[in-house]
């Protein structure tokens, strides 16, 4: 099967995501698959579309020499998205033509990346996405949209990298009720706390992550806690059925912590860790991101540096963890691998759009 892409963001994530297509080529096969490149927006440096597919990794060389891909033919992403889907109309009609979106966290409204899933669903293309800002603000409308059309919303990069939380639950735990969570979401954070425990500055902590690309592009996402809460609106939305935005999650950052406070809690035999959860309370979902000083025993406070871990409380099964030892932008290409992957193996063309339509109301009901 050959999946038509267009990358919507050609960031540290997409260009990652580029050389992960070259260098494991021969696992994607193995798959039965193979993807063609057809088309790469971005804001700035230009758009690039052809049906027989683009060179993406000459367009990163060429990206890096001069600063462009190519013309900015059109005014805005969204219009080079309408575009793009209705050039690959054929594919779309088979279910073969994917978008990924890989633009920046806006924190406000999630824009305009939801208008990207949107122009995407509608023109009948899957969309694959490591942006958490739809699904934070707007998951389930994109969910009912892409049921309506037949095709697949995936976000496994949004959170935890390439780690499989979203698909954890959808495909590995029926009839099992997540009822809540907590966990170490962000990175950068975590970098910056374990950095400061061996007393190396907040600062050069924080440009270590900048540097690494691992920040997000306003490193003030990170350290005020915006990330951390657009990816608990994210989860909460998905697994607990929640309506929240980034903006209705209590939010806690590290912008304001001190060796001194840092060094007292080692002292004490805790660690200080920036933790996202949220529970069902009532009727409704209440979500925080705090600054936490946990036990050694706590798993939570294990991680060191880049690591992440996410404990799901559930019904029937208690609480299960899953631990990320090691973050970055691999991991993160690596999750939009693993999402067209899933495309081609639950909706091959041959399927047509009728089986895709009843898995998609199947992933609603999460």
């Amino acid at each position: 099967m050959t999946l038509d892409v267009v990358l919507v963001g050609f960031g540290n994530v997409a260009r990652g995501f580029v050389d992960l297509l070259r260098e494991n080529r021969t696992a994607i096969a193995r798959e039965g698959l193979e993807v063609r490149i057809i088309g790469v927006a971005t804001r700035r440096h230009g758009q690039v579309y052809s049906r027989r597919g683009v060179d993406a990794r000459a367009l990163i060389d060429r990206l890096e020499r001069t600063g462009a891909i190519g013309a900015q033919t059109f005014a805005s992403t969204t219009a080079f998205i309408r575009d793009a889907v209705r050039r690959g109309a054929a594919a779309a009609r088979q279910a073969r033509l994917v978008v990924i979106e890989t633009t920046p966290l806006d924190i406000e409204r999630g824009q305009p990346a939801i208008d990207h899933v949107r122009a995407a669903l509608k023109g009948g293309a899957h969309v694959v996405s490591a942006n958490k800002g739809p699904v934070a603000f707007a998951y389930r409308a994109l969910a009912r949209e892409a049921g309506r059309a037949g095709r697949r919303y995936l976000f496994e990069g949004a959170v935890m990298d390439g780690i499989p939380i979203f698909n954890l639950v959808r495909e590995t735990l029926p009839c099992v009720t997540v009822t809540g969570f907590r966990g170490v979401v962000n990175s950068t954070t975590n970098h910056i706390l374990s950095a400061m425990e061996s007393g190396e500055p907040f600062d050069a902590a924080l440009g270590a992550m900048q540097r690494a690309g691992i920040a997000e592009a306003d490193a003030s996402f990170d350290v005020d806690g915006w990330d951390a809460a657009a990816k608990t609106a994210a989860l909460a939305n998905v697994l607990l059925g929640a309506r929240l935005t980034p903006a209705s999650v209590a939010r806690e950052g590290i912008a304001g912590v001190t060796p001194a406070r840092v060094a007292a809690v080692r002292a004490a035999g805790r660690r200080l860790k920036l933790v996202a959860s949220a529970a069902h309370i009532g009727k409704g979902v209440r979500a925080r991101v705090a600054l936490q000083e946990l036990p050694a025993a706590d798993l939570l406070a294990g991680l060191d540096g880049q690591q992440n871990a996410l404990i799901l409380q559930t019904d029937l099964l208690g609480e299960l963890a899953i631990v990320q030892r090691g973050a970055g932008l691999t991991q993160t290409a690596y999750a939009l691998l693993a999402d067209l992957i899933t495309i081609a193996r639950q909706c091959p063309s041959a399927q047509g759009a009728s089986g895709a339509r009843r898995r998609a109301r199947r992933d609603r009901s999460l």
